[in-house]
C-alpha cells in the first residue's frame, strides 16, 4: 500500500466511493430523523419499506437486500457503522479501486442479507428485522486484515496501536456476545456474516488463478498427454529420418540429442537430455 497505515494520528482522506457512501447514508439518515420528528407515520412507513424483513423478502420485496444498509434510527449505530467504513474503507479502496470497493460494500450487504434470510427459515434463529451497514463495515475490516495481516492500526479513539488481527477477533467476539444476548436475532447474525462475506470477496478477487488451477486433477492429465505427444512426434521423426539415411536421436523426454552427445561426449555442461530443438 502506498501509505503508512500504522502511524496515522489524523483523519484518513475523505474521497472516492467511501465519500459517496457516507454522504448518501448521512442524507438518508437526516431524512429519516426529520420524518420521525415531524411525520412519524411516514417515517415508520419508510423504515418498514427499507428495513430487511425475511417475511417481506419471501413476498418479493427484494430491494430490502440493499436498502437495509441505509436504514438507521439509533444515532450511535449510525456513527459506529460509518466510522468503520470511513477509517478502513479508504485503505481498501486505495488497494482495489472504487469500482471494486462498491462491489465489496454492496456485495457483502446482499450476501449477508441472503444468508440471514436463509437462516430465518429455521423459525428459531435469525428472527426480527435487520438494518444498518454493519455487515459492510465488518466485510471491509476483514478485507483490510487480509491485505495487512501483520499491520498495527489505531482503534479510534484509543491512542494506541493494535494488531489488526486482534481487532477482527475483538469485533467477532462482541458481535457474538450481542447475538447471544439478543436470542440469535437476525441483526447480529448479519453483522457476523459480514466478516465471512468479506473473506469470500477477497478469495474471489485476490487469490491467484494459477494456484487454483494447479490443484485441478485435470492439469496432471493434460500435461501427461502433451508429454506423450512430444515423445510420439520424436519417434515418428526418427523413423522418417532413417528412411532418408539420416540418424537423429531423441531422449526419453522427446528432446533432441546432438550427435556429439549421442556418441558419449559431454558437451553443453554434461546435460543428459541435450539441447531442446
Amino acid at each position: 500500500m502506498a501509505r503508512d497505515i500504522s502511524s496515522n494520528l489524523g483523519f484518513p482522506p475523505f474521497r472516492g466511493a467511501v465519500r459517496q457512501i457516507i454522504i448518501a447514508s448521512g442524507a438518508i439518515y437526516v431524512v429519516i430523523l426529520l420524518l420521525m420528528a415531524f411525520a412519524p407515520g411516514t417515517g415508520q412507513t419508510v423504515l418498514a419499506f427499507g428495513t430487511l424483513d425475511p417475511t417481506h423478502i419471501r413476498q418479493g420485496w427484494l430491494w430490502q437486500l440493499v436498502t437495509y444498509a441505509f436504514m438507521y434510527v439509533d444515532p450511535l449505530d449510525f456513527v459506529l457503522s460509518l466510522l468503520g467504513v470511513y477509517f478502513l474503507g479508504w485503505a481498501v479502496e486505495d488497494r482495489v479501486g472504487s469500482a471494486r470497493f462498491y462491489g465489496l460494500f454492496f456485495g457483502s450487504i446482499v450476501l449477508s442479507g441472503l444468508a440471514g434470510c436463509a437462516l430465518s427459515l429455521t423459525r428459531v434463529v435469525a428472527q426480527g428485522p435487520a438494518y444498518g451497514s454493519g455487515a459492510a463495515a465488518n466485510a471491509i475490516l476483514m478485507v483490510f486484515y487480509m491485505f495487512n495481516r501483520g499491520a498495527p492500526i489505531m482503534l479510534f479513539p484509543l491512542p494506541i496501536q493494535i494488531p489488526v488481527k486482534w481487532i477482527v477477533v475483538f469485533i467477532a467476539a462482541i458481535e457474538t456476545a450481542y447475538l447471544l444476548l439478543n436470542h440469535f436475532a437476525l441483526l447480529y447474525f448479519i453483522q457476523l456474516l459480514g466478516l465471512g462475506a468479506g473473506y469470500i470477496w477477497y478469495l474471489a478477487f485476490f487469490t491467484r488463478p494459477s494456484s487454483r488451477r494447479a490443484s485441478k486433477p485435470s492439469d496432471g492429465l493434460r500435461n501427461a498427454y502433451h508429454r506423450w505427444k512430444r515423445r510420439r512426434a520424436a519417434r515418428k521423426f526418427e523413423v522418417y529420418m532413417r528412411k532418408h539415411d539420416r540418424k537423429v536421436t531423441f531422449d526419453e523426454h522427446g528432446n533432441y540429442v546432438p550427435p556429439e552427445e549421442d556418441q558419449g561426449g559431454k558437451k553443453n555442461g554434461g546435460s543428459k537430455s541435450g539441447w531442446v530443438n
